[in-house]
C-alpha cells in the first residue's frame, strides 16, 4: 500500500488531501516527543521520513498535518485489503500490516494472464477501500518485493525473466534483503556500489570473505530466491508503546499507562483471536538507553488486567534511578485458539474476563474508540 497510515488519515479527513501528513506526533502542533511512524508522500518532499523524530519533522515542516497512529483504524483496512488478496489466490504471505506476497501461479488459468491479475487487484483494491496500492510482478519474491517499490505511489511494474540481470545491474546494493548501513559500508570498501558490480564477482571470493552473507548476496545479486509464499504465516507478537511528553518517573502515571497500553494489546489480541504466553516490557530512559525484560507464563491470556499484572510486575523489576522517556508493552508466543484451557467454576462456561473483554470491543466498534474507559484513564 502507499504511504498507508497517512493515506488511510486522509481518507477519513478529506480536508488533509494534498497536504502533508505526518502520523506518529502529538496533535497539539506537532510538538511531541516521539518519532515519525509514516507520513504522506507530500510530507516526504521536505525531507521527512519513518523514524525521525517528531521534532526534526516539525522544524522541516511546520505547515504540515500532524497526527497520532489509530492502530485500530488501520488494522480494518488491512483485513481489507487482505480479502482483496484472497480472491485472486489461496497462496497469501502477509509480511506486514499494508503488505503481502501473492503466488498467483495457480490463478492464470482461470483470471488470465499474471498482469491483468495485477491490475485487477489494483483495481479491486481501490474500489474497496478507497486507496492506492503499488504491485511488483516478478518471477520470486526478492524481484517482486524491488519492483514494487520502484514506481510510488500507485505503481506497477512487471519483470520478466529475461529482463532480471539488466533490471538489477544499476540498482545499488542497498536493495538487497540483508544488506544494512554496517553491510553496505562494508561492500562499499570491497569496492561494490552496485547489484550488477556484486553480480560480477566470485561466489568463491564473496563466501571466503563474507561467509554465508555471501553466498546469500551471490544468489540475490543474480535475481535467485527460491522461497515459497507461505500462506500460514502467523504473528510472533503484539505490541504498542508509547513516548511521554516530558520524561518522568511518576510511577502512577507509569503504572496507568502499562494498563493503558495492556488494553491496547489485548484488544488487538482479541481481534485476531490470538491469545499470548509471554509479555515484554520495554523501557527507554531519559538518556536513551533502552531495557527489556520479559516473563512466559504458563497459561494463555487475552485480557487487558492479564497482560498488565505481568507487565507491571516486570516494571517492579526496573531501577527508577532516572527519568523514562518511552514506555512499551507486548505479548508474545502467540496462539489461535485454546490450546491449555484454564479450569473453570462449575458453573463457568468461559473466561469471565474474556467476555467482559469482547463486550468492551463490541461497544468501542458501534459506538467509538473514546465512547467506554478506564476510571484511571480520566486522572
Amino acid at each position: 500500500m502507499d504511504a498507508f497510515y497517512a493515506s488511510i488519515e486522509q481518507l477519513d479527513h478529506p480536508e488533509y488531501k494534498g497536504r502533508p501528513v505526518i502520523v506518529g506526533a502529538d496533535p497539539k502542533a506537532g510538538k511531541g516527543r516521539g518519532v515519525v511512524a509514516a507520513c504522506s508522500y507530500e510530507a516526504r518532499k521536505f525531507g521527512i521520513r519513518s523514524a525521525l523524530p517528531i521534532s526534526r519533522a516539525w522544524k522541516l515542516c511546520p505547515q504540515g498535518v500532524y497526527v497520532r497512529p489509530r492502530m485500530n483504524r488501520y488494522v480494518e483496512v488491512s483485513q481489507q485489503v487482505m480479502d482483496v488478496f484472497r480472491r485472486y489466490t489461496d497462496l497469501v504471505e502477509p509480511l506486514s500490516i499494508d503488505e503481502a506476497f501473492l503466488d498467483i501461479t495457480g490463478s492464470v488459468a482461470l483470471l488470465g494472464p499474471a498482469d491483468e491479475i495485477a491490475r485487477s487487484i489494483k483495481k479491486a483494491i481501490r474500489e474497496a477501500t478507497g486507496m492506492t496500492a503499488s504491485v511488483g510482478l516478478a518471477p520470486n519474491k526478492f524481484l517482486a518485493k524491488i519492483a514494487s517499490d520502484l514506481k510510488k505511489p500507485d505503481g506497477l511494474v512487471v519483470l520478466q525473466e529475461a529482463d532480471v540481470d539488466q533490471f538489477l545491474r544499476d540498482l545499488p546494493i542497498s536493495r538487497l534483503w540483508g544488506v544494512g548501513p554496517k553491510t553496505e559500508a562494508r561492500l562499499h570498501e570491497m569496492g561494490f556500489r552496485t547489484i550488477g558490480q556484486l553480480a560480477s564477482a566470485s561466489r568463491e571470493s564473496l563466501v571466503r570473505t563474507l561467509g554465508s552473507l555471501g553466498e546469500h548476496l551471490y544468489q540475490l545479486s543474480h535475481g535467485k530466491d527460491d522461497r515459497q509464499v507461505v500462506p500460514d504465516w502467523e504473528r510472533k507478537s503484539v505490541g504498542t508503546e508509547t513516548t511521554f511528553d516530558e520524561d518522568t518517573d511518576d510511577r502512577d502515571l507509569l503504572l496507568r499507562t502499562i494498563l493503558e497500553l495492556s488494553d491496547h494489546v489485548a484488544e488487538r489480541l482479541r481481534k485476531d483471536e490470538y491469545r499470548a504466553r509471554k509479555v515484554t516490557l520495554k523501557l527507554r530512559y531519559s538518556n536513551f538507553s533502552t531495557h527489556t525484560k520479559q516473563h512466559s507464563l504458563d497459561r494463555l491470556i487475552q485480557t487487558g488486567d492479564e497482560i498488565a499484572a505481568v507487565a507491571r510486575q516486570l516494571f517492579s523489576q526496573f531501577p527508577l534511578n532516572r527519568k523514562i522517556r518511552l514506555i512499551g508493552v507486548s505479548a508474545g508466543d502467540l496462539h489461535r485458539g485454546r490450546e491449555d484451557p484454564e479450569q473453570l467454576t462449575l458453573f463457568a462456561t468461559s473466561n469471565p474476563k474474556e467476555k467482559l473483554g469482547h463486550a468492551v470491543d463490541a461497544i468501542k466498534e458501534k459506538f467509538g474508540i473514546d465512547s467506554l474507559r478506564r476510571g484511571s484513564q480520566l486522572l
